[in-house]
């Protein structure tokens, strides 16, 4: 009798599933990063989104072949790459049987401050005259240049109060770089006296706890929407183990807000100083800067300034680390930053511990703004008093006002902390817009609610606007009149909500859709938005979700006659 003898079948494939890596796409991928097999370091999960813009940056998108040379390049899964560049509005993945984007992408701000300047019938306008074969036509979120709405990026240089000849001239030229800026460099803020501090701190003639006082005296509180203590946060960040890092947010999001911005144009030098002071401050292993990709020019002013701060001995090599957002408005949140930081999805992180006690690397980080730190080392200079002094009713120091919509002179506005609405259009803001009365504003921004014409008189700074169920954020002021469509200001704000959600928890990403919905019938039912509010409010992870109902609270609460004028109808 013969026996067969039956060879068992393998269990497991001898090589990875999936399709095969072209040699050529890993050698290419090489000659565009460096080689990883010579430089290990290369190979670090936070670079995952630096080599994503590199690859975006030369190729105008992400091919799939790319991001599969990219996980075999760090050694990380295609799906932990793939979730990455997916998550970011400003990766454009392109499969293996699609076709790449136009050469050309032209992206059109639908931010509110646009919106009131006509952006959607500018879109439409240029989605008519374009070849769609040669250029994309898409919207955009927020760029930071509310006050020369309407905005249109094409490639990366921004035009301003955008017009569809305008933006046809740009395209027609091929100048698709960024803007140039023009701004202090190191030579004039040192002849003006920067860096003494900074030098002062190094050598011992300030000490950190002289420093935290005059910050206290001078009540500088975080200027990115939060408001916290400057002072306290020091110091609960120092009172944590070491090593530590310091990490600057400049992702300024938030519908409305330039300020960051703006400083950084003019002297990016004197934030690097309260930036590196603040690191000196909790002995930190490295400085790192967020900055967003919606400010291509700044990347190249920081990149800049940073390189004369290296040749100068003023900084390590390497110490200051530069880093780009890529499109998602949740990384303003400093645990959604840390994670961006760490080269993954921007999604906030549960809470505690908090990013003081665990942050970057899983260690303790102090997150600080922009405007917070600029403003350190004028305030070491002219003393608590000085920065302090100013204020209106009651209310201590200075705030940078980002002013936009129905004013004559839309801009930053540096005013005393406490002024009111009407105040600050007439003073700064050059009163209404020619044909435009106040109807109502946003003190806060998208998320900061919304309040009518009435309640103009009401302080603008912290702690004063709760009562209305509003609050002031970074200071983004919109400004919006009687000729205004309050449905569309709603739907667009929630829109902007629902878009940029990061979908990790079900009251947000579920949330935001369904409050949109609700918001575009004929018909808003008040018990229904109300309860879907409380829901988001009570069950969110993050202040997204929190704050999204906002607007629509406030507009329910002080404008039923407006919305009624408007044809729409609130039963409740």
């Amino acid at each position: 009798m013969t026996v067969e003898t039956v060879t068992p079948k393998r269990r497991f494939r001898g090589r990875p599933r999936g399709r095969d890596l072209p040699p050529v796409a890993l050698a290419s991928l090489r000659q565009l990063l460096g080689d990883e097999r010579s430089d290990p370091g290369l190979r670090r999960r936070d670079l995952l989104i630096e080599h994503l813009h590199a690859i975006q940056d030369a190729h105008g998108h992400l091919p799939l072949v790319a991001l599969r040379a990219l996980a075999a390049y760090m050694n990380l899964p295609m799906a932990a790459v793939y979730e990455t560049a997916t998550f970011y509005a400003h990766f454009d993945v392109v499969h293996d049987d699609q076709a790449p984007p136009p050469e050309v992408t032209v992206r059109v701000c639908d931010s509110l401050s646009c919106q009131l300047a006509g952006a959607a019938t500018l879109k439409a306008q240029l989605e008519a005259g374009v070849d769609p074969q040669a250029v994309r036509v898409v919207r955009a979120p927020c760029m930071g240049r509310c006050e020369t709405a309407p905005v249109v990026e094409v490639g990366h240089h921004h035009v301003l109060f955008a017009t569809v000849e305008g933006v046809e001239a740009v395209v027609d030229t091929g100048h698709f770089h960024p803007e140039a800026i023009v701004w202090q460099r190191l030579a004039d803020y040192r002849a003006a006296g920067g860096y003494r501090l900074l030098a002062d701190c190094r050598e011992g003639r300030v000490t950190v706890e002289a420093l935290k006082e005059t910050l206290e005296r001078a009540n500088l509180r975080g200027l990115g929407g939060a408001g916290f203590p400057t002072f306290k946060k020091w110091h609960f960040v120092r009172q944590e183990p070491g090593p530590r890092y310091c990490a600057i947010n400049a992702d300024e999001g938030e519908p409305g807000t330039f300020k960051d911005r703006y400083y950084l144009e003019r002297s990016p030098h004197r934030f690097l100083e309260g930036a590196l002071v603040s690191a000196w401050a909790v002995e930190a292993e490295a400085l790192y800067i967020y900055l967003r990709d919606e400010y291509p020019g700044l990347h190249r002013v920081l990149h800049e300034a940073i390189a004369e701060l290296e040749a100068e001995g003023l900084a390590p090599p390497g110490y200051v680390v530069l880093r780009r957002g890529a499109g998602a408005y949740i990384c303003g949140e400093e645990s959604a930053m840390i994670e961006s930081l760490e080269g993954k999805p921007g999604k906030p992180r549960h809470r505690p511990p908090f990013v003081a006690q665990k942050g970057l690397f899983d260690r303790p980080t102090l997150v600080n703004n922009v405007e917070t730190v600029y403003w350190i080392p004028l305030i070491h200079e002219k003393g608590a008093a000085w920065f302090a002094g100013h204020g209106r009713h009651g209310r201590q120091g200075l705030r940078s006002f980002s002013l936009s919509g129905r004013v004559r002179r839309p801009g930053v506005h540096l005013a005393p902390a406490g002024i009111t609405l009407n105040e600050l259009v007439e003073e700064y803001g050059g009163g209404m817009a020619e044909g435009h009365r106040l109807a109502g504003y946003l003190p806060g921004g998208a998320s900061g609610g919304i309040l009518p014409a009435s309640k103009a008189d009401i302080p603008l700074d912290f702690d004063t606007l709760q009562e209305a169920g509003c609050f002031i954020g970074s200071a983004a002021i919109i400004v919006l009149s009687d000729q205004d469509d309050l449905r569309a200001v709603a739907t667009n704000l929630l829109a902007f909500f629902a878009d940029e959600s990061c979908g990790q928890c079900t009251p947000c990403r579920v949330g935001t859709e369904k409050m949109l919905t609700l918001l575009e019938r004929d018909e808003w039912r008040v018990e229904e938005l109300e309860r879907l509010s409380q829901v988001m409010m009570d069950a969110s992870i993050c202040g997204l979700g929190q704050a999204a109902p906002n607007p629509v609270l406030g507009l329910l609460k002080d404008f039923r006659g407006e919305l009624a004028s408007q044809n729409v109808i609130v039963k409740g």
